[in-house]
């Protein structure tokens, strides 16, 4: 009876250490979870972008219909300002040599005459192509041009070139068709006399020093010469003079006489 009264108390003690065990375990389990770190969120992907679409222009029929109409207009009004060339430069159109014309180094310059629109030209070379009109010039010289990129073509009679006033260059020289060729050797084999060349020394007679004559002569003129074709005339024949009687002396005059 004394064993079992001793024996409860034990029991007792065991149960009560065994349950503050267990609350200081789990008090110590509530302290880590607090003191632990939070881990870092995870971030959000991003949402990958969608492919931007351009809207395609809608092209309106009637809109391109009127642009073929302007562009018509613009170049209709282009021929009828080109058409617009006086009578003088026509008449400097007609003497253009055309053709493909050669030029020194191997080059070459082709000229076309129009033939919707008189009096211009096409002028084509190897990297190069100029819409020409005449231009008149004081010098006689036949001239077109092309105002828009400068370019110039010069006619001579020997020959012709091609230059580019903008540029400063000169695009082409020695240009000649059969005419220009021929008159170019004509030059060749008579040339003509330059300005600058001197004139030839022209002889100028010296004067004639007149013979020194005494002061008391008598100076006669020089007679006419007398043509070679006219006979000199026979001399006059000798008419005798008239015989004066005289009358006799008288008085203080025979005295004298005496």
């Amino acid at each position: 009876m004394t064993l079992a009264l001793i024996s409860r108390p034990s029991k007792l003690v065991t149960l009560t250490a065994a349950l503050a065990a267990g609350w200081l375990l789990c008090s110590a389990g509530n302290a880590a979870a607090q003191t632990a770190p939070a881990k870092p969120a995870t971030p959000a992907k991003k949402e990958a972008k969608k492919p931007v679409v351009k809207k395609q222009p809608v092209i309106n029929p009637t809109a391109r219909t009127s642009l073929k109409s302007e562009a018509k207009n613009m170049a209709a009004g282009i021929e009828a300002a080109e058409a617009a060339l006086t009578p003088a430069e026509l008449a400097i159109a007609e003497r253009v040599e055309v053709g493909t014309l050669p030029c020194e180094l191997g080059a070459a310059v082709t000229v076309t005459a129009d033939p919707k629109v008189p009096g211009y030209f096409d002028v084509l070379g190897k990297s190069f192509k100029f819409r020409m009109f005449p231009v008149a010039t004081t010098t006689g010289a036949i001239r077109l041009e092309d105002q828009r990129s400068g370019a110039v073509w010069l006619q001579l009679a020997n020959k012709s070139m091609l230059m580019n006033q903008k540029l400063g260059v000169r695009m082409a020289d020695e240009c000649a068709s059969p005419a220009q060729r021929a008159v170019a050797e004509a030059i060749r084999l008579n040339p003509p006399v330059s300005v600058l060349d001197a004139p030839a020394p022209v002889a100028v007679p010296q004067p004639v020093a007149a013979a020194t004559l005494p002061a008391d002569a008598a100076v006669v003129a020089p007679s006419a010469a007398i043509p070679p074709a006219v006979a000199p005339l026979a001399p006059a024949a000798a008419v005798p003079s008239p015989v004066v009687p005289v009358a006799p002396a008288t008085g203080a005059a025979a005295n004298a006489a005496k």
